[in-house]
């Protein structure tokens, strides 16, 4: 009766060692989700973004060294990726632009979503007039070319990183706006929000406990996106001088700045433009790869 009772009280009783890997697996089943594309385009963007925060106080030293003649020299040793048009390190140059290319974008990105998912919010929890007010005010704002609306602040205002942060946020506020107003005012029909005003919740409490959590996957995808378009505006402004400034240099004005190369080919104008393509293929490869979008698109098929 004993060997029975103890037998029956080893199996009733889970290992300790099988729920634990349950638990640390967590990150790994999450970062599994992603597919291989998934994942390559997220090393990708974690090195780009790594070069962003670290890159600058790594080669600060050499990124300014002139190399005298040895002008568009090619890939070798002492230059792994060639030299600029001044003799640079093109590695230092293009490590340290990327912290004018990825901050300057991150930072627009994250305004733009923000203040359009604000907005949104307020407006299909708010409705009515303000819901009115905030769309058509938006949409007149969207009628306006966006590069050319960027041509304008910057000869108006010149060209300074907080102008260019200010004017890509401008330029993008509309479309993050539609994207989570659409969401919005679905989630605001549903019964559970209906249940909340019913017991008197307010307009703020509805926004952020009701709505919110309920779009903010699907604005997550919007702002990887977004962070692409931004990236390649402010990069186009650069290309046509307009953006970053020197010493300064971002990768569009590393493309600018080398295009004496183009004719032979030479690797100071072909990096920064590898260097553009990859950052936002990298975005969209994480974004088509997102943990649960597979299992999402089949559901809805």
């Amino acid at each position: 009766m004993e060997s029975s009772t103890s037998t029956s009280g080893v199996s009733a009783t889970p290992p300790v060692s099988a729920s634990l890997p349950e638990r640390e697996r967590g990150p790994l089943r999450w970062l599994a989700g992603f597919g291989p594309s998934g994942l390559l385009g997220l090393a990708v963007l974690l090195f780009w973004l790594l070069a962003a925060l670290l890159g600058p106080w790594l080669v600060s030293h050499t990124s300014g060294a002139m190399g005298g003649n040895n002008v568009f020299a090619p890939v070798s040793a002492a230059h792994w990726l060639g030299t600029d048009y001044l003799g640079r390190d093109m590695l230092a140059r293009v490590i340290e632009g990327a912290r004018y290319t990825v901050g300057v974008a991150l930072l627009a990105t994250l305004l733009a979503s923000g203040i359009g998912t604000t907005l949104a919010l307020l407006a299909a929890a708010s409705g009515r007039w303000i819901d009115a007010v905030l769309s058509r005010g938006l949409d007149t704002l969207t009628a306006i070319p966006s590069k050319m609306f960027a041509l304008i602040m910057v000869a108006g205002f010149g060209s300074s990183v907080p102008m260019l942060v200010g004017t890509a946020a401008i330029i993008y506020v509309p479309g993050a706006y539609r994207i989570a107003r659409s969401l919005a005012v679905n989630i605001n029909a549903l019964d559970y929000v209906t249940v909340a005003r019913a017991r008197g919740e307010g307009t703020l409490y509805v926004m952020l406990r009701e709505i919110l959590p309920n779009i903010v996957g699907p604005m997550l995808a919007d702002l990887g996106l977004r962070f692409v378009y931004v990236v390649l505006l402010l990069a186009s402004l650069s290309f046509l001088g307009l953006g970053i400034q020197p010493p300064a240099a971002d990768w569009g004005s590393l493309v600018r700045e080398n295009i004496g190369a183009l004719a032979m080919g030479g690797a100071s104008v072909i990096v920064p433009a590898m260097a553009i393509a990859s950052l936002t293929i990298a975005v969209n490869l994480v974004i088509d790869n997102l943990p649960g979008r597979t299992a999402r698109e089949r559901g809805a098929r």
